[in-house]
């Protein structure tokens, strides 16, 4: 059983963001401090917000990781943790720092969500996504879409404009036509790289995006986006839009955002199952992600990863597998960007 580097040595091993901007209220958006980046206490001001991102979790060695994609996956994260910081610091709501972040990592191509999403079987997108509002439990998700831009965008419409929670296929796309969403001929999700590995029949692409925030006003939300995992079968969904398994949010207990191989986060309803131990068993959030991620996910040989947050603010990103692309920022506008072990 692996675990991740904790403490001052973790971040130092990992390398922190520095952008050279002040966020909201004069705070410096700069180099995180050394405090453990998986067990994070709560935030130290008053005004408590928190926002934690992942790019995917999985087989990520220093060693296969260009210069140029460590700094394009690097950016990538630090904009999306911006992105929602900016949301935040001004008092706005978890709902729109997550789907905020959300939507810059769809829109890059080095994230297996949206644009740079993998391939099915077939040599096809389909695309997934969901989000949760804790405070009033209302969600939202769509799954096997091929021409949506933005599908996390689609994914709150379905929540906000629907009576449903998950809409599929062409009917989430009728649905998108009549909700004004960009839609967009389906090779817009390929790139070469991508190509490349579908081709090659390589398929160690970290899988899936996601949000977790607490806002000023104590409410968490939690948003999942992804491609799927390479060469799936045409029709295929995976845990991220299914509310439960790769995503869900409660102020009575967490946000959680997973990421990993799909059907084994579906089996154990992976995301649902870590905030009932916090709200049930009273288990300490980093206490309860360990627990799932670390033993019984690792004990079952199912790889994968983990963020949530809590609303006291504490924040945990855990994975049980050689690296997985996460960062967070909290009030003090230190962004922290880690990808591997």
């Amino acid at each position: 059983m692996r675990r991740r580097a904790t403490g001052a040595a973790a971040l130092a091993a990992a390398g922190c963001i520095l952008l050279g901007m002040s966020g909201a209220h004069g705070a410096p958006l700069g180099v995180a401090g050394p405090r453990d980046a998986g067990r994070g206490p709560p935030p130290p001001q008053a005004a408590r917000f928190m926002l934690v991102v992942h790019g995917g979790a999985g087989t990520i060695r220093r060693s296969e990781v260009s210069p140029e994609a460590e700094s394009a996956i690097r950016a990538g994260l630090t904009e999306a943790l911006r992105r929602g910081y900016e949301v935040l610091a001004r008092g706005g709501r978890s709902l729109d720092a997550v789907t905020a972040a959300i939507v810059v990592l769809e829109d890059s191509p080095w994230f297996n969500a949206g644009r740079g999403a993998v391939f099915t079987s077939a040599g096809t997108h389909e695309l997934d996504a969901a989000i949760m509002d804790g405070r009033t439990l209302a969600a939202g998700a769509v799954a096997g879409v091929k021409h949506v831009k933005n599908p996390i965008r689609l994914a709150r419409l379905v929540m906000e404009r629907s009576p449903h929670v998950l809409l599929v296929a062409d009917g989430a796309e009728a649905f998108a036509r009549a909700q004004g969403v960009e839609l967009v001929p389906n090779r817009y999700f390929s790139t070469e790289r991508r190509r490349r590995a579908f081709e090659a029949a390589r398929h160690k692409v970290p899988g899936t995006v996601g949000a977790v925030a607490l806002d000023s006003h104590g409410d968490l939300a939690a948003a999942t986006s992804t491609g799927g995992t390479g060469n799936k079968l045409p029709g295929r969904v995976g845990d991220s839009p299914i509310i439960g398994a790769g995503t869900y949010a409660s102020n009575a207990s967490c946000a959680v955002s997973a990421t990993g191989h799909g059907e084994d986060f579906i089996r154990r309803v992976v995301a649902y199952d870590i905030c009932a131990r916090v709200a049930y068993r009273h288990q300490a959030l980093a206490d309860a992600v360990d627990e799932v991620v670390l033993r019984e996910l690792a004990a079952a040989g199912a790889d994968g990863g983990v963020i949530a947050v809590d609303t006291a603010g504490r924040y945990a990103l855990q994975f049980n597998t050689e690296g997985m692309y996460r960062g967070y920022v909290g009030p003090d506008g230190k962004i922290v960007v880690e990808l591997y072990r």
